[in-house]
């Protein structure tokens, strides 16, 4: 008997063993076709140099209440008409505030239009960093193959990169059939209450439905996700929201030559390691399931056979993925404490101790539900937690099997060749959360690469942006026009 059910364990295992490996081996990226298409001929000094003036308008949105510069803002809206003439006669241009609305009127008015969007406005260069810059921050520096400058990657480059495309196609001719609006915004950095907010009224005034929008996002990622070699495109089809809660803990007061037991600050101290010790909880399933197998599919064969068997190894894989910042943030609503205030001297017992907690909601939660886990989590007697300020939701999740995202894909593969295009998940903020309120679908995504090196310059020192890639952007934009343009309503 001993013999039999030894034998009987030792076939159950070979067989799992046989369909774990068998699975493996089927996930595999899904074969695609190789694709040609006539790009667009650019001239990648013209465009650097064109860059390199954009950034030396120094078009900063200061945190209120310093206010901007107006005179620098307006003095760009009037160098794009100059530097790009056929698009200043041919398209209808509307300025909204210090934000700039383009219409290229199609020949079929009965399809719905879509929108490509970036902005101008960029953060402050943080005083005292200056001389850690090897080119000046707005000097718009053309040096080592790079435009250097505050907004060469967020987000100067793309709005020039649209500009060059549609400049291009109009000297050849082209003309679309559906139309196309393009919309720069000025206040991204600020929230763009003044800039997208406002546009998107107007649309919906005008009772505009957009069929898709694209706007800034991801990239396309070179060896930044670890054991994978293959270039990876996300386009992101969400971003998360974000909620602020202040924790609050309160104590006795009086001389800190007498502490109590317990202060303030160490009641505070607990239920922030409460917080950090038990985050939201997290599941590879949904968007963040999909954009894992998909990207797991060019992992070596150890970790993807993990991947392949979710059924079997789910638990450990979303254990693993927590583990890093990138996957833990895909997983999951992320928590993290930023600011901490307490008694105004330092021999004084705070009354009152207060930390800032800022979560960035994923799209399976909300404003109530992180509010009331955290509540539950930390509150009693002696802490509470307050809401500071409003908080946003995560958007709504686009259609990865719809029109626009097949389009931006399929630009992307005609100009970069076979890249791993996978849905992904934003965790910053973008004007697309206002855009996205009259779009059926809303994606988020600049074609260019960048590597681990390139990431500090993302509000950052050395913000740079390589010619190649101002080329290669240039001839994707060029390709999502005109795909995007046409009638067809299905990949």
């Amino acid at each position: 008997m001993r013999r039999l059910m030894a034998w009987s364990l030792f076939i159950a295992a070979m067989a799992i063993a046989v369909v774990l490996v068998m699975r493996t081996i089927l996930h595999r990226p899904v074969p695609i076709a190789a694709v040609d298409a006539a790009l667009l001929d650019v001239d990648g000094a013209a465009i650097a140099q064109h860059l390199g003036e954009a950034i030396r308008f120094q078009t900063v949105s200061n945190q209120p209440p310093e206010p901007i510069d107006a005179t620098q803002f307006e003095a760009l809206l009037v160098w794009m008409n100059v530097a790009y003439p056929g698009v200043a006669s041919h398209l209808e241009q509307r300025r909204i505030g210090y934000s700039a609305l383009l219409t290229w009127h199609g020949s079929d008015p009965s399809l719905q239009p879509i929108l490509l969007t970036g902005h101008y406005d960029v953060v402050p260069v943080i005083p005292g960093t200056e001389p850690l810059w090897k080119q000046p921050p707005f000097s718009g520096a053309i040096a080592d193959g790079a435009v250097w400058g505050r907004g060469a990657l967020d987000d100067k480059s793309a709005v020039i990169a649209m500009l060059e495309a549609a400049e291009g196609l109009l000297q050849q001719g082209f003309s679309p059939q559906r139309t196309i609006y393009f919309s720069f915004g000025h206040d991204q950095e600020l929230g763009g209450a003044h800039g997208a907010a406002a546009i998107v009224d107007h649309l919906r005034a005008q009772n505009v439905r957009l069929l898709w929008t694209l706007d800034e996002g991801s990239f396309l990622l070179r060896d930044i996700i670890a054991g994978v070699n293959q270039m990876i495109a996300p386009i992101n089809v969400a971003e998360k929201g974000s909620l602020t809660l202040n924790i609050v803990a309160t104590g006795q007061g009086g001389n800190s030559s007498m502490p109590p037991p317990r202060t303030a600050v160490g009641t505070l101290a607990q239920a922030i390691t409460t917080l950090e010790e038990n985050p939201l909880p997290g599941k590879l399933d949904g968007l963040s399931g999909q954009m894992f197998d998909d990207i797991s599919r060019f992992m070596p064969f150890g970790t993807r056979l993990l991947f392949a068997n979710r059924w079997l190894f789910g638990p450990l894989l979303e254990r693993l993925l927590s583990e890093s910042s990138f996957g833990n943030a895909m997983l999951r609503t992320t928590t993290a404490p930023t600011m901490l205030t307490g008694s105004p001297k330092e021999n004084v017992l705070p009354i009152e101790a207060v930390a800032g907690v800022n979560f960035r909601i994923h799209p399976r939660d909300t404003v109530e539900s992180v509010t009331a886990f955290v509540t539950n989590l930390v509150a009693d007697e002696q802490v509470k937690v307050r809401a500071a300020g409003a908080g946003a939701n995560a958007t709504q999740v686009s259609s990865w099997n719809a029109i626009g995202f097949f389009t931006i894909s399929q630009a992307i593969r005609e100009v970069y060749g076979n890249v791993a295009v996978v849905p992904g998940l934003m965790v910053a903020g973008s004007d697309t959360r206002h855009y996205g309120q009259i779009a059926d679908n809303a994606y988020r995504f600049n074609p260019m690469v960048v590597s681990q090196d390139d990431l500090t310059g993302f509000h950052g020192t050395n913000e740079k942006i390589s010619i190649d890639n101002l080329v290669q952007a240039t001839q994707t934009y060029a390709r999502i026009i005109r795909g995007g343009s046409q009638s067809a309503v299905a990949p």
